[in-house]
This record gives C-alpha cells, sequence and structure tokens, in this order.
C-alpha cells in the first residue's frame, strides 16, 4: 500500500496530530455531465497525489465542510495523509453547502455512483496512486455501490463510515415517522410517471427525503423513495472485491442497529466491523480521533 499514511504506526499517527503542519488544501473541479462539481484536496506536508489519496463523500444533501468531514480531512492531513472531499452535485453546478429544501429536487441516488466515478478518473489522470474511497452515511452506501461495480486496480480499500441500510419496507416506516404520512400514494404517482417515461416531471408540494413540501422529480422521488435492494448497504459487501472497513457508532440513532447487520458477515478479512463506543452519528469531538485510528490500522493491513 503506498498511501503515506501506512508508513505511520498508531502511537505515530497520535504524535502526529499534536503537532500543525502546512496546510496545503485547494479546491480543484472537474465537469461532469454538463455541471461543474468541486472537491476540496487536502495534501500532507512532503507527499504528492501520487502518494495516495482517501476519496471521501458526504452523507444525505450535505457537504464536504459539514463537521465531520472537515475534522477528518485535518486529522488525516496532520497524520501524512492525503485526501480529497468532494461535494455531490445533487444537479447544482458548482454547489457549496447544504442543499436548500425550497430547491426542486432533480437529483438522484444514483447520480452520485457516476460522480464518484468521475472522481476516480480525475484522480488517475493527475497521476495519484493508490486510492482508497472513503463515504460517510448516504454517501456511505454510494460508496460502496460504486466500490461493487468498480473495475479500478487504483481502488486499494473501502471506509464505509455509518453508511446507510434499508430493508424491504423500511422506507414506508421511515416515511410515516418523519412526515405523518403514508409512502404509497405519493410514490404510486412517481412511479407511474416514470414508468411511462416522465420521470422527469416535477411534482409539487412533495415530502422528500427530509424536505417537507418541496417539489421533486417523479425520477428523483422513486429513486430516493422506491424499493432498490441497493440501498440497503450490507447487501453491496458481497460485491466489493477490496477490503472493506465499516465504522459504527455505538449511540447512532440515524443509522440503526448498524453492528448486529453487519456482524454475520464481519470476518476481520475482507470485511472488518470496528464499533466506536459512545460515539453517534457524526463521530464529535474524540471520537473523530477513534475514527481515523481505525481508519489507519486499516490501511495499514492492506
Amino acid at each position: 500500500m503506498s498511501l503515506t499514511l501506512a508508513r505511520l504506526t498508531v502511537p505515530g499517527l497520535l504524535l502526529a496530530l499534536s503537532l500543525a503542519g502546512a496546510t496545503r488544501a485547494e479546491e480543484v473541479t472537474l465537469e461532469h455531465d454538463g455541471l461543474t462539481l468541486n472537491g476540496n484536496l487536502t495534501l500532507a506536508e512532503g507527499t504528492t497525489l501520487a502518494d495516495g489519496v482517501l476519496l471521501v463523500t458526504h452523507g444525505t444533501l450535505a457537504h464536504n465542510a459539514m463537521e465531520i468531514i472537515e475534522t477528518l480531512q485535518g486529522l488525516l492531513q496532520e497524520g501524512g495523509i492525503n485526501s480529497l472531499a468532494i461535494n455531490l452535485g445533487l444537479g447544482i453546478d458548482n454547489r457549496h453547502g447544504m442543499y436548500d429544501c425550497a430547491t426542486p429536487h432533480r437529483h438522484r441516488h444514483g447520480d452520485a455512483v457516476a460522480e464518484i466515478g468521475a472522481w476516480v478518473a480525475w484522480l488517475n489522470a493527475q497521476g495519484a496512486g493508490d486510492i482508497v474511497l472513503v463515504g460517510h452515511s448516504r454517501g456511505g452506501n454510494q460508496t460502496a455501490w460504486y466500490a461493487s461495480q468498480a473495475s479500478s486496480p487504483k481502488i486499494k480499500g473501502v471506509i464505509l463510515i455509518a453508511p446507510m441500510t434499508r430493508e424491504a419496507g423500511q422506507a414506508a416506516g421511515g416515511y410515516r415517522k418523519r412526515f405523518d404520512k403514508d409512502l404509497g400514494p405519493v410514490l404510486a404517482e412517481a412511479q407511474a410517471l416514470a414508468d411511462a417515461g416522465k420521470g422527469g416531471t416535477l411534482m409539487a408540494h412533495v415530502d422528500f427525503v427530509y424536505c417537507r413540501d418541496t417539489s421533486a422529480t417523479a425520477g428523483a422521488f422513486v429513486s430516493y423513495h422506491g424499493e432498490e435492494p441497493r440501498l440497503n448497504t450490507p447487501r453491496l459487501l458481497a460485491g466489493i472485491h477490496v477490503p472493506v472497513l465499516v465504522l459504527a457508532g455505538s449511540e447512532d440513532d440515524v443509522t440503526t442497529g448498524l453492528p448486529e447487520k453487519l456482524e454475520p458477515m464481519a470476518d476481520g478479512g475482507k470485511v472488518r466491523l470496528v464499533v466506536i463506543d459512545g460515539a453517534d452519528h457524526f463521530f464529535r469531538d474524540l471520537y473523530a480521533e477513534e475514527m481515523a485510528e481505525a481508519m489507519v490500522e486499516f490501511i495499514q493491513g492492506l
């Protein structure tokens, strides 16, 4: 494994975290499917992309400057590792910050899979060395989805941080809990439009993902709320042919029951599960350091 961080021991990482290195971060962009996509590229002192890089994807309707992503990039940079944290386009040109719920939703869950692939191609074109894919929450699912069909020999591992799970029938229950209404009628309308080739039709006054009384295309609604087996991250792991680390927080009330769902397949070899006691969905404060340590140990074993 050529990632610079792999040359550090875990105690070495902790020492490095106490020493502030030179800040080397810049926004980079690429053109994809008619949109400008951007990402924050952070290089550790004395390294180049040829030393390897983590490609990091954020969660639902979020962005690459949210606390968990920004903290992780800082910790890893100080520990000697490069990272590229991307902003998913979500249908918006050169998007930054949280997605505004009032903006019509034309994006689809699967768009991120293609965008991750575009960033992998960009990294290859820049002469990057080994790549480890990282994703948080929904971004963990999208990362796993991409990894399950990726063929790039540069990809050496996958790290999923509190990745999304959704078993059959859970979408309806989650929708009712969040919006106090049935998913069925709205999903049926959206599915009928999509099946008729009208997936781009904008549906007004719908509740969508986390957003109340917004608008979304029929295709977007089906993509996020329909019964799609690949939205359940554990189902994807068998199709990933490089080592996988899954990080879970014992107090996570968003991706609930993740350790129990993964224990049958977490063999400590190809799939490794680390549960951080006390951490919630966002691994705040000292839990972020524990998360970074677990990532170091995983990378050292690649």
